[in-house]
């Protein structure tokens, strides 16, 4: 499930993920959010909140999820991830590289912390 948290504004935006993602959520759900704010925003700042539900992405889900990335490399700012299991952070920090833009990983109980980060 994927979900935009009442903090969003302007160029920050924070999702909430939870049990295991799909493409169609993302091209449903996500990706649309994505372009609008893009198109308005250029550059932006981006939260995922990882909730305690959260299991992962399906094999297409990842898939789409990787290269929408890497097209948008330059286009974040800022990304804080919050929660999530320790293979996820591993996987941010391991393809933080190929990001232009800040990331940080947060634990689940510094969710305050992250949106403060991302919104300086």
């Amino acid at each position: 499930m994927i979900e935009f948290m009442d903090e969003s504004s302007g160029n920050l935006l924070g999702v909430r993920v939870s049990g295991k993602l799909t493409k169609a959520e993302y091209d449903s759900i996500l990706l649309p959010q994505l372009a609008k704010l893009f198109k308005a925003h250029g550059q932006l700042n981006i939260l995922i909140y990882m909730d305690e539900a959260f299991e992962g992405w399906d094999l297409e889900a990842a898939w789409e999820d990787a290269s929408y990335g890497l097209r948008h490399q330059a286009d974040i700012g800022k990304l804080a991830v919050v929660g999530g299991p320790a293979w996820v952070n591993w996987g941010i920090k391991l393809s933080g590289f190929l990001m232009k833009g800040e990331i940080r990983i947060f634990p689940s109980d510094q969710l305050a912390d992250a949106w403060r980060w991302i919104s300086t």
